[in-house]
Formats: structure tokens, sequence, C-alpha cells
């Protein structure tokens, strides 16, 4: 089969399940990932001829999506904050909103860095493919990173994250909900950070009607949900944890539900936290926080 009746048959299979723009998104990715071709290349080279081997590879992601399995973990990585990062199963799909997080904490950083902060020490909380503490790597000189996550599995892929960008992150497998400090975790007595920064679960469970099919199954859920009883567990124990571990002025930043904004900062007020800022994210959604322990 050439590229051009590849790409013909490749739209017409998904077009009752996906809008043009992302089928063309998916194939250029697919073309890229298993022929080496990029985009200019279907319009200089249509006739390209797709030998067996590949014409399988490229049948069998098909067949995946059409079962609205996610291209990243089809292909295996994905792209956040401009760097490259594998994903599977066991890791939630960086998202763009999370990227605004980054750059917000970026900056943040720089400010403090000019009132003559040179050394900082960072934590993330819930660190997935550690998109978030990677990126914070490549874009802040004289930190000292460290990452938290409840699951081995995920965390073997943010170690091979780590890897491949060339950073260097202090990962820990740890349930934050089952301790009552961070010491033991990094064996110091009094371990202090300059910011610490989570992106938890928190989509309620009666929040699983707005979730794309393609999300609900196939990211895994540990990641994702909290019950509609408790849906900032995750926040209180940050928060605690933060003022027990927080260095003076230090910041903590969240990412959150866009419905419980008004939540998460009457909590944060009640544990003593100053100088909470809200954000919207790219859509418009309440979503990250940032807050200060005087």
């Amino acid at each position: 089969m050439i590229l051009r009746e590849f790409r013909i048959y490749f739209s017409t299979e998904l077009s009752s399940i996906y809008p043009k723009t992302e089928i063309d998104t998916f194939f250029f990715l697919l073309i890229e990932e298993y022929l080496d071709l990029n985009r200019i290349d279907t319009v200089l080279n249509p006739d390209f001829k797709i030998g067996e081997e590949k014409l399988s590879l490229l049948k069998s992601a098909l067949v995946r999506l059409k079962q609205e399995i996610p291209i990243q973990y089809i292909i295996g990585k994905t792209e956040f904050f401009g760097y490259p990062f594998l994903v599977d199963g066991n890791t939630l799909i960086p998202r763009p909103e999370t990227e605004e997080l980054v750059e917000w904490i970026i900056k943040e950083i720089s400010n403090l860095k000019s009132l003559g902060a040179t050394k900082l020490s960072i934590l993330d909380i819930g660190t997935g493919t550690g998109c978030i503490p990677i990126s914070l790597a490549k874009n802040i000189l004289n930190a000292t990173i460290s990452a938290i996550d409840v699951s081995a599995a995920t965390l073997k892929i943010a170690k091979q994250n780590a890897v491949l960008n060339s950073v260097d992150i202090n990962f820990i497998e740890t349930d934050i909900l089952k301790i009552a400090s961070l010491n033991k975790l990094t064996q110091s007595q009094n371990i202090l950070f300059d910011v610490i920064v989570s992106n938890p679960p928190y989509v309620r469970e009666l929040e699983k009607v707005e979730i794309q099919n393609n999300v609900l199954e196939n990211e895994p859920h540990l990641a994702l949900f909290v019950s509609d009883e408790n849906p900032l567990i995750f926040y209180d124990k940050i928060a605690d944890l933060a003022k027990k571990h927080l260095s003076e002025n230090g910041i903590l930043f969240f990412e959150i539900n866009q419905y419980l904004g008004k939540e998460t900062i009457t909590m944060l007020k009640q544990k003593g936290f100053q100088n909470i800022e809200l954000r919207k994210d790219l859509f418009k959604n309440d979503r990250m926080i940032k807050a200060v322990l005087k």
C-alpha cells in the first residue's frame, strides 16, 4: 500500500469516532514514528510504498485508535513543556494545563532568585511521569529537586524520563496519606523545601460523566479520582506536610479541581497560608493555586 492510499483508508476508518483535525494529528504522529516521514513528505512523496512490516504496525495502531486508546499510549511517548516523556498505562498523560503551572513556578522561582536565593530545594508530590520536576530541573539552575509517588511502576517511568532528559531527580516511593512527616524519606532531621508542588488526584466520582471515554477507560484511576465525600483529601494532607516542611516564605503550588477553587482556598487559609492566588488555565477554568507560608 502506498502512503496516499493508507491515509484515505486511515481517515475513513476513524471518521465516525474522531474529528478530522484529530485524525490528521494521529496520522502524522504515526507516520513519523513508524515511517520516519514528516508532514511535508505526504505532499512531496504521496506514492511512498509502505513495507509490509511497517504497514502491520500502522494497522495495529489504527485498531487501537478505534478502541479509543490514547495515541500517546500507542506510541509510548508524548511531549511536555518542549521535552520528550515516555508514558504507559501506569502514568497519566501530561496535560497542557500542567505546563501552565510549570511556567508559573519558573517565574516565581526567578523572583526568589532575584531576591537573593541561590540554591533552592523543590518537592513534587504525586509526580506521575515526572513531567513537573523534570521540566523544572531543565529550567532552574542549582536546584535540588525531589519527587514522590505512591506507585513503583509509575516511578520506573519517571526515572526513565529523568535519564532521557539528562536531569537528576531524587525519586521517593511512598503513600503521603500514610505519613506524618517527610523527614524519614530524606534521612534528615528537619528537611525544608523552598517550593512544594502537587498535581494530585482531584476528579470526583460524580464528575466521571464529564470525562472522555479514552481517558476513563485507559488512564490510571488511582491518579485521577477521589471520593465525592472527601475530594480535598490530598490537598489537606499535602498542606499539612507543607506547614512542617516549607522554609520561611516557602511557596505551595497546586493544580486543582476547577469546581473546588473556593473550597481549596478556604482550607489553605484555615491552615495559615497567606498571599493565596487562584489562576485560570487556558480554557478559562480555575486550575492553579499559589500559597505562601509566612
